[in-house]
């Protein structure tokens, strides 16, 4: 697959989104007027059909599509693309009360009625049949048009089924992993605990809400096979549409949610072959700064970036005003959507892309953002900042296919995430995972390193420095691949809840961090202690080079045995007062740290810095408030600099106000250009 997301490059970067005029079809005129707006707003790209099926087939058998090439058509006239959904996302009443076992079963074990939408069974042979039918049709019918860019596979995948179809699909799943080996499967999953065991496959159920939940290996692995469940669904559309338009070289895609727990997005990224993701940070909460709700922004960027390391993704939604479905839906302020779709470009987006062009005059998402309003035209605050957000990305067009290279990266895994959240012990309520993940990448990006969020499978190679937070699920394959990485000469830093079970949640035996990698940070882990909130204490750095501030500790506090590991810092209270906290161990011709305890990100900055230099990493040097991005191939680079704090900054010697940006253009040539991007 090629460094450009839809194959090639096409010389501009795509301003679009989902466009329902499905919705319109008695109203000619609004359809027409829609052109015009796209073209006043410098929209380049429409997302067609994304929950079309019951005006394609309203009733079984009886296909109408053609008023999506009539759609398609005037489009393309116009030079607009249009990406295409399958509609498996929703399915047509008809459907359900002629095929009720195309509707999912609840945890409970009760089947859903028809409605809302994600609601089908993955497993069903009828629902895939159907599918398959229409996915065809539509596929023969506009599957060569010039206009179409992209296949759109569904629409956010999500949700779980335990009917039959899906409880058996799930045992012969178990029996190709666990090579139909009942016992090797009781082994894994320590199913004497309990009363467990299981003496066949065919006695094994889902983990429904009111059955089994106390086996942990049954409760991670239903998560994985549900994850490889979508995966082949997604796998089956993928052929039928191929097949059926005879279109190879149309790329796919399928929209992802960030940090969605549902599934495993790295298996899924398998099936595809560009990222794209739905956006929608909750800016101007109560809860955190625009800052912070900016720089996490980033970090999700960044997350769906490593997915498929080394091309740009895609932003396929966000709103340039406000949502509908949040707590609490606050408008977007002025200058924050162009700030927002600037940053997704910096971080590697080819795409800015909106749910929805129109908004919908009725039912769920009716008041939900959109580039035009109720009001049918272009003169509203939203429209014209998406007007200015369209002619920022037509001067900034050549960044198109342009990569980051990080030297740094966070290690984020779904099923260490499911471990964590699915074991005993510890408090229910401060694990938080994916925020400790976004902190570490945070507190790197406020340093002027910007790095890559990526899988403990994935290749180590390029990077001088990998976080590892909360590893709490370690593979005897990932523990090699950190022995090598670092005895290569690679940096790690690991923290506490390290190594303490295997893939199939079995304890490491041997001391924690388990599988060999005590050996590597020169430390055995004995205890954990669970803090609650009115607990102090804190880590005193005792080794000048790594900083002179106390760290305060909150949440979590291991109690480490060092073996052969150098001691940075200790506890300052309790029973573990002066043991070590912080450590670092030199292992083969890299470096391992040990961070045993949960501290606030903002007290360990000195500390990341000096591992960050003694890495050989050169953090870019910008003032607090400044998020930097680069964009770079071999003829130029972009470097961004986005003021996302409530003062004044001075940049390259302009000043930036608050939601100001600055991107600097540097040629091979060595030429220089300015591009102030202002609210």
């Amino acid at each position: 697959m090629s460094k450009y997301i839809f194959g090639r490059p096409i010389g501009k970067l795509i301003h679009g989104g989902d466009y329902n005029p499905e919705q319109w079809l008695d109203r000619p005129d609004i359809l027409k007027a829609d052109i015009e707006l796209m073209k006043k707003a410098g929209i380049n790209e429409a997302t067609l059909g994304v929950f079309s099926w019951s005006v394609y087939e309203p009733r079984e058998g009886e296909f109408h599509f053609e008023w999506l090439k009539e759609v398609m058509d005037r489009l393309y006239e116009n030079e607009i693309y249009s990406i295409v959904a399958t509609p498996s996302g929703a399915r047509p009443a008809w459907m359900d009360l002629k095929y009720p076992e195309v509707m999912r079963v609840d945890g409970m074990g009760i089947r859903n009625r028809h409605g809302m939408r994600h609601n089908h069974c993955l497993s069903s042979e009828v629902f895939r049949e159907k599918i398959g039918i229409i996915d065809r049709k539509l596929a023969e019918s506009i599957g060569s048009h010039p206009g179409l860019l992209m296949w759109h596979i569904s629409n956010e995948f999500g949700g779980e089924c335990f009917c039959d179809n899906c409880k058996n699909r799930f045992r012969e799943y178990l029996r190709v992993k666990f090579n139909n080996d009942i016992e090797e499967l009781n082994r894994q999953w320590w199913t004497t605990f309990w009363s467990a065991r299981y003496e066949s496959f065919d006695e094994i159920e889902p983990p429904y809400d009111n059955g089994q939940r106390a086996v942990m290996g049954l409760n991670l692995e239903w998560k994985r096979f549900t994850t490889w469940n979508f995966a082949d669904f997604a796998a089956f559309e993928i052929d039928t549409v191929r097949k059926y338009s005879g279109r190879y070289d149309i790329p796919v895609t399928t929209n992802m949610m960030k940090q969605y727990d549902g599934i495993d997005y790295r298996v899924l990224a398998k099936q595809i072959d560009t990222i794209s993701w739905d956006s929608y940070p909750e800016f101007h909460n109560d809860r955190e700064s625009y800052a912070d709700t900016m720089r996490e922004s980033a970090f999700d960027h960044a997350l769906m970036r490593g997915l498929k390391r080394g091309q740009p993704f895609m932003l396929m939604e966000s709103t340039p005003g406000v949502v509908n479905w949040m707590e609490y839906n606050k408008l977007r302020r002025p200058g924050v959507h162009i700030q927002f779709s600037l940053q997704a470009l910096a971080s590697g987006s080819d795409t800015v892309q909106y749910f929805q062009f129109r908004k919908s005059r009725g039912s769920a998402e009716q008041f939900h953002g959109g580039v035009v309003d109720h009001v049918g035209t272009d003169d509203t605050r939203v429209f014209r900042e998406v007007a200015r957000t369209g002619a920022m990305m037509k001067e900034l067009s050549d960044i198109e296919g342009t990569l980051w290279n990080a030297k740094a990266a966070v290690l984020f895994d779904w099923d260490n995430w499911w471990a964590i959240e699915g074991t005993g012990g510890f408090a229910k309520t401060t694990r938080n995972y994916p925020q400790t993940c976004i902190g570490y990448w945070k507190m790197l990006s406020e340093l002027g390193v910007e790095a890559d969020v990526i899988s403990a499978e994935d290749p180590f190679d390029g990077y001088s420095l990998i976080i590892a937070p909360m590893m709490f699920l370690l593979r005897e394959e990932a523990a090699d691949k950190i022995k090598e990485y670092v005895s290569c000469g690679g940096t790690i830093l690991g923290t506490y809840m390290m190594g303490y079970i295997n893939e199939n949640c079995l304890c490491h035996l041997g001391g924690f961090p388990g599988a060999g990698l005590s050996d590597v940070f020169g430390i055995i882990s004995e205890e954990i202690d669970t803090l609650y909130p009115t607990d102090t204490n804190a880590i005193r750095i005792t080794d000048d080079r790594f900083g002179k501030s106390d760290w305060t500790v909150k949440d979590y506090a291991e109690v480490i045995k060092v073996k052969d590991a150098n001691i940075i810092g200790v506890y300052t209270q309790d029973y573990y007062r002066d043991l070590a906290a912080l450590t670092y161990k030199e292992y083969g011709k890299g470096v391992a740290y040990y961070q045993a305890a949960r501290c606030n990100p903002e007290d360990i900055r000195e500390f990341l810095g000096a591992v960050l230099d003694a890495a050989g990493i050169e953090a870019k040097d910008v003032p607090k408030g400044i998020e930097y991005h680069r964009r770079r191939d071999d003829e130029k680079s972009y470097d961004f600099y986005l003021n996302i704090s409530d003062d004044t900054i001075t940049i390259e010697g302009c000043e930036l106000a608050p939601k100001e940006s600055l991107v600097v253009r540097t040629g091979a040539d060595g030429s220089v250009r300015h591009m102030r991007v202002t609210v």
